[in-house]
């Protein structure tokens, strides 16, 4: 635990290193609920955990400063477990393995975590600070954000006290976010039966690599390619010339990251062999021309394999193959309130076989709710038109911005006298947890911040150093002019 030893702030840095070394996939907390509890106890905080798995420490108001208004920051626990396809990582019980690249903070093959490690580490710095100044303090962690948003969905009414709330789960330095998207998943599954392939086939492996990936909120409008769409044009256009057979197809992971790599096994006559690898070629070229500006690394190859034990029968193949070239993925609308905000998107976010079945996920943003509702309704269309059973989740709502904001103004503020530059005022597309806790606390006056973070949910994510001391010297001063508890009711 020495790599990010002489960064600054130190307090943070140490914090977020120890983070590094607790396995915290989503829905599988209970190491880093377990660390928090006992970093609640050695520092003598009131500190509690709720059914779901929610930890809430509090910290009295230091001298002085007993007739501020309480704040609660907050961050989640979890984090995007992604890593590239040559590393060998077990995220259940492996550390994620953090150094220094110039600027940045990275992790070796894997997602990094600081989102939302970060935030932790500074509540934590908060926490056991001794020379800070501030009113009664709340620290909120929240399970399962980045899987269900469930650890916010399932807080209860009282386990909060504060009637302000920062959320440190942004990842752009310089920008204040008052609004983000809501979101709705939407999965369909389609049965499929087994066939034997013929003797006299031929089978190959096709694969999609070296994609960008990144969130399927914060940088679904970058042109980023999506592996499930390329492999399966592919597919497509090569079952309607040669007539293949699909044995397997297996893209992306987690909902809310936009498929990296891809792969898909298949099998057609020997005899077309030889143009089928030809016919590769051709559509490996253009599609290399086609995302040349916005995907260096594409990597598309073809390898011959064995003749696999099976293949899907051709109706099964036929409805894959056509649904998932019809499914819509990208921005959907641009808002017509905030410039340059995405308003409305959509994610085809994975493909898995089971034993007997296909399993296609996929994930809807919208800041506006019946646009996201009807980008999940044709969704859900395409699928049923290709008669999968379909179903959404529960869904998550979106905040709506509030420019008079009270704590706004004072994060404004602080950001101006520190830094003498501007702030910029945003909403997010991404989902932050911040809507649903405003239906447990609608009183709630809320901002988000953070230092900057690039590729996030993919082995790419790295964190910017000085972002880091800037997101630092922001929340203490934030939190050093909260308003006094009579100067607002």
């Amino acid at each position: 635990m020495t790599a990010l030893k002489n960064l600054k702030p130190a307090k943070i840095w140490e914090y977020f290193e120890e983070i590094c070394q607790i396995p915290r996939p989503s829905k599988k907390e209970e190491k880093i609920i377990a660390y928090l509890l006992d970093f609640g106890r050695k520092h003598q905080l009131e500190t509690l955990r709720d059914e779901i798995g929610n930890v809430i420490m509090r910290k009295p108001a230091t001298a002085g400063m007993e007739n501020r208004q309480a704040v609660v920051m907050q961050s989640h626990i979890d984090m995007v477990c992604e890593k590239n396809n040559d590393v060998e990582h077990d995220f259940d019980n492996d550390p994620i393995q953090a150094y220094v690249d110039g600027e940045w903070v990275k992790a070796r093959g894997t997602t990094l975590g600081g989102d939302d490690g970060i935030g932790m580490a500074a509540q934590m710095a908060v926490l056991t600070s001794t020379d800070l100044k501030h009113g009664t303090i709340e620290a909120l962690f929240t399970v399962d954000e980045e899987t269900g948003l469930t650890g916010a969905s399932e807080l209860q009414p009282n386990f909060v006290q504060s009637k302000i709330l920062l959320n440190l789960d942004s990842e752009d330095e310089g920008e204040l976010f008052i609004g983000c998207a809501g979101g709705i998943d939407t999965v369909a599954v389609m049965k499929y039966s087994k066939r034997k392939p013929k003797s006299n086939s031929i089978a190959f492996r096709i694969d999609v690599k070296g994609l960008k990936g990144g969130h399927s909120g914060d940088e679904i409008h970058k042109s980023v390619g999506n592996s499930n769409k390329i492999l399966n044009r592919f597919l497509w256009a090569a079952n309607e010339k040669f007539k293949i057979r699909l044995a397997y197809f297996d893209g992306g992971n987690l909902r809310n990251a936009i498929p990296r790599e891809a792969y898909a096994k298949i099998v057609l006559k020997k005899e077309n062999g030889a143009a089928f690898a030809n016919y590769f070629e051709d559509f490996k070229l253009n599609i290399e021309k086609e995302y040349r500006h916005s995907e260096a690394n594409l990597n598309i190859g073809i390898q011959k394999i064995d003749l696999p034990d099976f293949i899907i029968n051709k109706k099964a193949q036929k409805r894959l193959l056509n649904s998932l070239y019809a499914c819509p993925h990208g921005v959907i609308a641009w808002s017509t309130e905030i410039e340059g905000l995405v308003e409305t998107s959509t994610n085809l976010a994975s493909v898995k076989f089971s034993e007997k079945e296909i399993t296609i996920t996929t994930s809807q943003r919208s800041s506006v709710d019946f646009a996201k509702n009807d980008i999940a309704n044709r969704v859900f269309s395409v699928f049923r038109l290709a008669g999968a059973k379909v179903s959404h989740s529960d869904g998550y709502p979106g905040w709506k911005p509030n420019r008079n904001s009270e704590i706004l103004k004072i994060t404004e503020t602080s950001y101006k006298k520190l830094f003498t530059e501007e702030p910029e005022i945003k909403a997010i597309h991404a989902g932050l947890e911040c809507g649903l806790f405003l239906e447990k606390y609608p009183y709630l006056d809320m901002i988000s911040f953070g230092p900057t973070i690039k590729g996030a949910h993919s082995p790419d994510e790295r964190m910017n150093i000085e972002t880091v001391d800037k997101f630092w010297q922001l929340l203490i001063d934030v939190l050093e002019n909260i308003p006094k508890i009579n100067d607002k009711n």
